[in-house]
């Protein structure tokens, strides 16, 4: 089986193949797998027998990739002597909690990280404290557990940084330390942590003490609407404002406008200034737009740097006179940080509502595309969605993978070009050694860098692909996901100190290899 998929499929340039070629395939499983008593190969190939018995046309390539999909995926597992194996539909679990560990023991990292994702959550891991300090900012987790005792930078001033940046959020925060005794407990709490667990850590006590912790941030995520940090709405709110806009707008035959408004380059203020500083940036800009818009206007908190504004009995032409003046205005605000000082600008999409059965969705997506105009046509700028011709723009995620396993790269080619993500256009790309990737202009490409990297290769091994990609993309942020062995304690101690984002040890599961991937793409754009 696999074999033959790799032969057509790994082998560039070769033409469609021939119907009967595929129907052979097909029937010989069939006969084999039955012989064997291999009753979910012989349960599949049958069922894409009988769909291919009347196809005479030949098969292009992608399609028949896409058609064999299933059979790559039990070909994998299969191999890898997983055998309870039985994926009639596939589903992407991609909104379980997130749960970030910081720990320099290795072994307690992998055995903790094991433990809490055999639970159904997903955890991304960080032996240093710097790394983890930016994983926090970037992933966003909905818990955090900290040991006290780390290398350069200790826990607890790991928990302050943290601290000066979520304690608008709230996100559970849980200190580990093999020192248990008063002093120590009492600083945890006194500088903001949740929660106390002392070494050696009873499993059972532990996770259903995080269970908890993440039940109550699931029922505190669900009853607050207004944004943490910008004390403006938050997107929970707006689905329930836009009803009632909608509403108002048939009562009193007018019309609405939705806004979507985004700083520009506000990424740059994170990398140069600080997080600190980038929440101030957005608090404030949030106060700037609330003082600028009428009480019958509402506005909210999209998401990172991304808000909307719906203006009730307002057209296209006065809403754009409104955040014309509300752009210069803010342009000249100065913003002060030591002995350095910075202004911004905005970019904004709009959209005037003219029928009732325009839906939320349909109403964010096509203010959405007038966005992405303004950022094209140079920034601080306001484009209307109403009078322009919009061709649909997105932002680029390349998502590299390199693995010297063509199954595995037939698998994640297939599985990552069937995602889909509102305003980015995934563009999948894949090698099957590190010098053909490092050799290539990959990380030159324009847009979001998402990189699939196997632990253990010839040529060159992964972990140094590794340390080369992170000097490559000094001047672009490249997230990285592991591939690697089992019990490979040092190579994971490694990857993480290289930059890993995360990992995940072979053999894996197709299902959780999608979710995490999704989920994990899923943070970087948010």
């Amino acid at each position: 089986m696999k074999d033959q998929m790799l032969n057509w499929f790994e082998n560039k340039g070769i033409q469609p193949i021939e119907s009967i070629k595929v129907y052979e395939f097909l029937h010989s499983i069939k006969g084999t797998s039955g012989t064997l008593e291999l009753d979910v190969i012989y349960t599949l190939s049958s069922k894409l027998l009988h769909k291919v018995e009347n196809r005479t046309e030949p098969w292009p390539i992608e399609e028949l990739r896409e058609f064999l999909y299933e059979l790559m995926e039990l070909s994998y597992d299969y191999e890898q002597f997983t055998l309870n194996v039985s994926k009639a539909a596939r589903e992407r679990v991609v909104n379980v909690p997130l749960i970030q560990i910081i720990d320099d023991d290795i072994s307690i990292l992998i055995y903790l990280k094991d433990k809490l994702e055999s639970k159904g959550w997903m955890v991304v891991a960080s032996t240093e404290a710097d790394k983890a300090i930016d994983q926090y900012y970037n992933m966003h987790p909905d818990c955090i557990i900290i040991d006290v005792n780390l290398p350069q930078k200790s826990g607890f001033e790991v928990l302050y940084d943290i601290q000066q940046h979520s304690n608008r959020f709230f996100v559970p925060k849980i200190m580990c330390s093999i020192k248990k005794d008063r002093a120590t407990r009492l600083s945890a709490y006194k500088m903001g942590a949740d929660d106390f667990i002392s070494k050696p850590i009873d499993i059972e006590e532990f996770l259903i003490r995080i269970e908890r912790h993440l039940e109550r941030k699931r029922i505190f995520d669900q009853s607050v609407i207004i944004d943490e940090l910008t004390q403006v709405y938050n997107r929970k709110f707006l689905q329930d404002s836009y009803n009632r806009f909608i509403s108002e707008m048939a009562r009193t035959n007018t019309v609405g406008t939705v806004a979507i408004i985004d700083l520009d380059y506000f990424k740059k203020i994170n990398d140069t200034y600080g997080h600190v500083m980038g929440d101030k940036v957005l608090a404030e800009f949030a106060q700037y737009m609330k003082k600028s818009i009428r009480n019958t206007d509402t506005l909210f908190r999209y998401g990172g740097e991304e808000f909307v504004i719906l203006f009730q009995r307002a057209t296209e032409a006065e809403v754009k006179e409104v955040l014309n003046r509300m752009l210069e205005g803010f342009s000249n605000i100065v913003f002060n940080e030591g002995e350095k000082s910075f202004s911004l600008t905005f970019s904004a999409g709009i959209y005037s509502i003219e029928h009732q059965n325009i839906d939320l969705q349909t109403a964010i997506k096509t203010a959405d595309e007038a966005l992405y105009l303004a950022k094209n046509n140079g920034r601080a700028r306001i484009e209307s969605a109403n009078k322009m011709q919009i061709a649909p723009t997105k932002k680029i995620l390349n998502v590299s993978i390199v693995d010297d396993d063509a199954l595995i790269r037939s698998i994640l080619i297939t599985t990552i070009s069937e995602m889909s993500f509102d305003n980015l256009a995934v563009n999948v790309q894949a090698y099957e050694d590190g010098l053909q990737f490092l050799s290539s202009d990959r990380l030159t490409h324009p847009g979001l860098h998402f990189l699939i990297l196997d632990g253990v290769m010839p040529v060159i091994d992964g972990l140094e692909i590794l340390q080369q990609v992170k000097q490559l993309s000094s001047k672009q942020e490249v997230h990285v996901l592991m591939l690697t062995g089992r019990k490979s304690k040092s190579d994971i101690a490694q990857a993480l100190k290289f930059g890993a984002d995360d990992y995940l040890t072979k053999p894996f599961n197709i299902t959780e290899l999608e979710a995490r991937i999704m989920r994990l793409i899923k943070r970087m754009i948010q």
